[in-house]
């Protein structure tokens, strides 16, 4: 069985109904585990994947990640880490010495750039940060790297696209009242596949569309983020009783769908699928690092060919064992594998449910106490001023 894709064993893993959980007085919340298969083929017809695409064409598209702008605050100043914490959380076998493949398990990406091994060492390098050159790191040694050091090393270098964590083009589509038929059929169709209340998934993401260009890649990954008591989710946020400096996105279900097919590559690679454990230092071994798309996607244990109008569905959390949504569900790691012939067109609808019932509950509530003033004055669906009221809104372009 592939728990990652719907077909669970019995008892599932995922959230199962209660039968209903109450979420605010006007909404209630069925989470269900269904027998799907991974695959749902003709789930969009020829003539809605040409329409989704030219729409996408139409708003225009960006690309998909940028490096980092200069001058942001650093990570370990937030939490107000120090050197030598940040070193011992680094050092997984606590010999005082941190190999690549550790510093790697906990920093892959950096500025937006996709390390590796080898482009790690070519950096320690850059900065004589490994005067002995054995790629290990005393914490001395390691006290004279810094983020900015990183920074103006891999501005200075310069940085191809294929060494970037995603290589692809963007755009979002609205979904809501008074957008296309198409896009509004295929939020329609959502609800009735996830069987979750339709005020629930209007209140999601708009759904994103995204191009790969030959040469394409999205390195692996989780849709969502785990959340922790000083997090908070995206959608969620202005909910939120109090402050934190962390966000993330609470996907509770990826709906993916290919616009077409692809001539060569693109595949959708799940390195972890059904393994018995989940760790990640072993996701690089004897320098196969397993999250890497554009070399190892032939190594991931379940790879789906992309095919026109078929879509596929998971969850990115774990049950909380009450019904609700738990941990994040390492297994749903996923990227897509380099595209070498052709062009790669896919859509993500998600729906976004906040691990925190109280946070999730409260944002109903708020939303909905703002949208009843609104509805007498009958305000054009299509018109600026109503797109401004979707809570997402500021922000889609930072998922």
């Amino acid at each position: 069985s592939i728990t990652l894709l719907l077909l669970f064993p019995s008892p599932s893993p995922y959230p199962i109904p209660s039968p209903y959980l109450l979420l605010s007085p006007s909404l209630f919340l069925p989470v269900l585990s269904l027998p799907t298969p991974p695959e749902i083929p003709g789930f969009l017809t020829e003539e809605e994947c040409r329409v989704v695409v030219q729409l996408a064409q139409l708003k225009g598209l960006t690309e998909s990640q940028v490096m980092t702008p200069e001058g942001g605050e650093d990570l370990a100043e937030q939490l107000e880490l120090s050197p030598e914490d940040i070193f011992n959380l680094l050092d997984l076998n606590q010999d005082g010495q941190l190999q690549l493949q550790e510093v790697l398990t906990h920093s892959r990406v950096r500025d937006g750039i996709w390390l590796t091994p080898d482009s790690l060492r070519e950096i320690y390098t850059g900065l004589k940060a490994d005067p002995d050159g054995n790629g290990l790191l005393s914490l001395e040694e390691f006290k004279q790297l810094s983020s900015n050091a990183f920074q103006r090393f891999l501005r200075q270098r310069g940085v191809q696209s294929s060494q970037l964590v995603r290589n692809s083009k963007h755009t979002w589509l609205y979904q809501g009242e008074g957008a296309h038929r198409v896009l509004r059929g295929l939020r329609e169709r959502v609800t009735r596949l996830t069987r979750l209340p339709p005020a629930l998934v209007e209140l999601s993401e708009p759904l994103q569309v995204v191009r790969y260009e030959r040469g394409g890649h999205y390195h692996a990954h989780h849709d969502s983020g785990p959340v922790y008591p000083e997090t908070v989710c995206h959608h969620t946020k202005l909910a939120d009783n109090g402050s934190s400096p962390f966000e993330t996105s609470c996907r509770y279900i990826t709906v993916l769908f290919y616009l077409n097919s692809v001539e060569g590559g693109g595949e959708t690679a799940f390195p972890v699928a059904d393994n018995r454990t989940y760790e990640e230092v072993s996701l690089i071994q004897n320098d196969v690092d397993l999250l890497d798309t554009r070399k190892n996607c032939d190594k991931s244990n379940l790879l789906v060919k992309p095919s026109k109008g078929t879509a596929v569905f998971w969850y990115n959390y774990l049950s909380d064992g009450k019904g609700w949504v738990g941990e994040l569900d390492e297994y749903s790691l996923h990227g897509g594998c380099v595209v070498t012939q052709g062009t790669k067109w896919v859509a993500n609808n998600w729906i976004n449910i906040d691990p925190d019932y109280q946070r999730q509950a409260r944002y109903q509530r708020l939303v909905s106490q703002q949208d009843r003033p609104e509805r007498p004055r009958q305000q054009n669906p299509n018109s600026d001023r109503d797109r401004d009221r979707d809570p997402h809104s500021d922000m889609h372009h930072d998922l």
